[in-house]
């Protein structure tokens, strides 16, 4: 690698330097949102991203770190002088990104394998500083006054949320706390347009959702299609988006098995079935997906194949607990064949949706400049095969065509 000028090594430092500077003054006055470290590259095994926000904790100003990890978020506080420090300290070492939200511009900053540090700014997505007392309720993450939440009998005239629909209300913020992070950490964080298929949309309440936290949240170009079988639903939601003036968002038939979507950029796919979910992860990759987001359901092709280890057998001699290492395993093999493909992968508890107890979603984001993982994946592969005799999984053959 080819070590940095001494014109490009200043010029970093002052573009870090001039980051910083507008970090302290949107801390002093007050109009920091957020600001979302990511592209981790220490040694912390595990950790992603670092969401800083603004807290009063016993009435002084502190600054929250939440840290998320795989499978958990861990949060420290400090005090706003000791977390700009600490942010110091990351940014530009551990962490090779930063995307800072304020009342008056967004800003990204950016190191390349280099080293070069690349600033940018946008105008705001955010018009409001969130509530800053420690216990305050969940940041939501669209407006509850969107037209398509009513149009969805998700809110009633005066835009409040319909008793019946409050688990659903829940489950579109969280998903979309997902999608951002996801979204912040991958390749098309700094892109304008982005594209973006959802399998079986059903009557299209995330996806929706996903085009106007893109449009109105994230001031991107959004193309948005929703894939659903049952021609009633189709109607009814292309009617919707016509009517909203929603022209990027549309709904066509078909399913896993028949839909082509070309190249997209994010790929969602929620309550695939047993092996159609890794028909959605396998057209994910081979679409040359930055994002891959999938919440597997009904797990059933691995289980007969298990052949009990001797170490196991006095626990999966209970039906249910094989049921649950089946799951496991399945999940797992998947997770890593993404890692092997070249994707940084979550599997982590999402939220129980409608009519499902299902809770489990796969997160994929295509790595950028971090190491590859091909190998120490396919030895982790050969690994879990070998111990429960798994002859093979449906994504592996689909990967190998």
């Amino acid at each position: 690698m080819t070590d940095m000028t001494v014109d490009e090594k200043n010029n970093s430092a002052d573009k870090l330097a001039q980051f910083f500077r507008l970090l302290n003054v949107c801390v002093g006055q007050n109009s920091l949102v957020k600001l979302i470290l990511g592209k981790y590259r220490g040694t912390e095994a595990d950790l992603r991203t670092i969401e800083i926000k603004l807290v009063t904790i016993k009435g002084r100003d502190s600054m929250s770190f939440v840290y998320s990890y795989k499978t958990k978020d861990i949060t420290k506080n400090f005090s706003t002088g000791d977390g700009i420090e600490t942010i110091r300290g990351l940014l530009g070492k551990d962490f090779k990104s930063a995307h800072l939200f304020s009342l008056t511009e967004d800003v990204q900053l950016e190191f390349s394998k280099r080293d070069r540090c690349i600033m940018s700014s946008s105008r705001p997505t955010c018009s409001d500083v969130p509530g800053k007392s420690h216990n305050r309720e969940k940041e939501r993450m669209i407006d509850q006054k969107s037209a398509f939440l009513k149009a969805l009998g998700i809110t009633n005239e005066d835009h409040k949320v319909l008793h019946s629909m409050t688990r659903k209300w829940k489950q579109i913020n969280v998903f979309l706390d997902i999608f951002e992070r996801a979204l912040l950490t991958s390749q098309i964080s700094r892109t304008q347009s982005i594209s973006v298929i959802d399998f079986g949309s059903g009557k299209g309440y995330l996806t929706f959702a996903v085009y106007d936290f893109l449009r109105n949240s994230q001031n991107m170009d959004p193309q948005v299609t929703g894939v659903e079988l049952r021609e009633d639903l189709l109607q009814f939601c292309n009617s919707t988006a016509r009517k909203l003036g929603m022209e990027k968002l549309q709904f066509c038939q078909g399913d896993l098995k028949s839909y082509n979507p070309g190249k997209t950029q994010v790929m969602i796919a929620l309550h695939a079935c047993d092996t159609a979910t890794d028909l959605a992860i396998n057209m994910g990759i081979r679409s040359g997906a930055e994002i891959i987001m999938c919440a597997p359901c009904c797990h059933k092709e691995l289980r007969p194949q298990i052949i009990v280890p001797e170490e196991l057998k006095a626990s999966l001699r209970f039906g249910v607990h094989l049921g649950q290492e089946a799951e496991m395993v399945t999940d797992s093999l998947r997770a890593l064949l993404l890692e092997a493909s070249g994707y940084e992968t979550q599997v982590f508890e999402f939220i129980s949706l409608e009519h499902t107890s299902k809770n489990k979603m796969i997160l994929a984001v295509k790595r950028g400049d971090a190491p590859d993982k091909k190998a120490e994946a396919l030895s982790q592969i050969k690994a879990i095969k070998d111990f429960y005799g798994i002859r093979g999984i449906t994504l592996e053959e689909l990967l190998k065509g």
